[in-house]
């Protein structure tokens, strides 16, 4: 009886530590997975800017892209008609940071347009404002997305980073491995010489207006469409938080 006793509560007390003990793991499991994700995402923001950074984002340390994201970039969000979105506003909904960079791209293309918010990274390059957008569309087989940096004319293209969830290997994946695609768009321009918004396109067979195209990714002609449409759709969605800042 009393051995039976006694193996129940040895029995009850390593079910309680073992749980304890596992729940610190997961916990502290989870913390680290939640600030490789957040370092992973400011990375790629600041590889739109790479080439106004001292240090090759790509050979940065995690401390240092942490160290330049914090002090050299102020977040904001906006909304389709370029209104400022608050911290609260954020919470609500059901963004547990309410930091821009918490916003899920994916989650607000599913919302109606006039319920979406969009996340802008504004970049301290020496003084001068550099604007980060965020965009996302779709490749050939998934969601595509990336990050835009435009001058603080609201028209030339810094640089850009772009990613994506299951595009093929050497050909659509080029748009995230080789950095001769993304580096393409430095220098291109959103508007043309009226003033009319037209963006980059992404071209097969020539490009016929350097401006605003670049030569496409041989063999990937749906991702490159879909590059194309992002960055139409994608940035337009900023144009009135443009006229704002224009004043």
């Amino acid at each position: 009886m009393h051995n039976t006793r006694y193996t129940l509560i040895f029995t009850l007390i390593l079910t309680i530590v073992s749980a304890t003990i596992l729940s610190l793991l997961f916990f502290g499991t989870k913390d680290r997975a939640d600030l490789a994700a957040k370092i992973f995402e400011k990375r790629a923001i600041l590889s739109s800017v790479n080439t106004l950074l001292d240090k090759d984002v790509s050979k940065m340390t995690d401390q240092e892209v942490l160290d330049v994201f914090n002090n050299q970039v102020q977040e904001e969000a906006v909304d389709t008609k370029g209104n400022q979105i608050e911290q609260s506003q954020i919470l609500a909904a059901g963004y547990k940071g309410g930091l821009p960079e918490d916003i899920d791209m994916a989650k607000e293309r599913k919302k109606p347009e006039d319920q979406r918010m969009y996340p802008v990274y504004v970049f301290d390059n020496k003084g001068e404002k550099v604007y980060i957008l965020s965009i996302r569309g779709n490749g050939l087989w998934d969601e595509i997305w990336g990050n835009v940096a435009v001058k603080n004319d609201f028209n030339t293209i810094v640089g850009a980073s772009f990613d994506h969830k299951g595009e093929t290997p050497g050909l659509g994946a080029e748009i995230k491995d080789n950095p001769a695609f993304s580096a393409k768009f430095r220098g291109k321009e959103l508007y043309n010489d009226q003033g009319n918004y037209i963006s980059v396109q992404v071209v097969k067979g020539g490009v016929k207006d350097p401006p605003h195209q670049i030569d496409a990714i041989s063999g990937a002609t749906i991702t490159s469409n879909g590059v194309s449409e992002m960055m139409f759709r994608g940035i337009k969605e900023y144009e009135a938080y443009f006229n704002k800042q224009k004043g």
